[in-house]
Parts: structure tokens; sequence; C-alpha cells
């Protein structure tokens, strides 16, 4: 299978294994190193809505020390998308999209779930 992205933190030991994974069901994917490029808003946008509308807590890092520095685990999507854009790390690790879907693998099986 092809056309599988995987945004990854090399520093993360989930992160690798789900990339681990995918290469050991023979899925070679775009491995984008987002903490290197960043997020946009309208990409972050497109993640939570090809995973059925959901809110932007969904892919927060709540464990992030930065993230409870803010207060965003009250806080609204539109706070916790600007935080995310200008603070990439606070984004939930590893994000895998196919065309079936967008899933935050954790577990890392949930990777399966869209190949």
């Amino acid at each position: 299978m092809s056309d599988v992205t995987l945004y990854h933190n090399p520093n993360c030991s989930t992160s690798r294994n789900t990339l681990a994974l995918l290469r050991e069901k023979g899925v070679e994917p775009t491995v984008v190193k987002y903490l290197e490029t960043g997020w946009t808003r309208p990409q972050l946008e497109g993640f939570l809505a090809a995973m059925g509308g959901a809110s932007a807590k969904a892919i927060l890092r709540t464990k992030e020390a930065r993230a409870k520095e803010l207060g965003l685990a009250q806080a609204s999507d539109e706070k916790i998308l600007n935080a995310m854009v200008k603070e990439p790390i606070l984004v939930e690790r590893p994000i895998v999209v196919t065309a079936k879907g967008t899933v935050v693998a954790r577990p890392i099986e949930k990777a399966l779930d869209v190949l």
C-alpha cells in the first residue's frame, strides 16, 4: 500500500514503533517530521474532519508540560489549534493518514485500522 503518511517524532518510541509496524506490513509511508515542518491550521482541521469531526482535544498531547502550562485541557478548540500551530509538540503523535482515514496511533495497532 502506498499513499500513507506518518506524522512522526523520531524521539518518541511509540512513533518509532508505529513506523516499524507499518514497514512490517509492507508499507513505506511518507514520513513527516512535524517538529521540523510545523503545522498549519487547515492541516490540523483536516485531520479532525477526517477523524469524524473530532474536537481538537482528540489530538492534544495532554501529557506535554506545555499543554498544562497553557491550560489547554479545558480550552476551546480555537485556543488549542492556535497553540498547536505555534508549538507543534502539543500535537499527539504519531498521526497516520491514508485514503481510509486518519488516526492517532496510540496504541500503535490503531494504525492498522486505516490500512
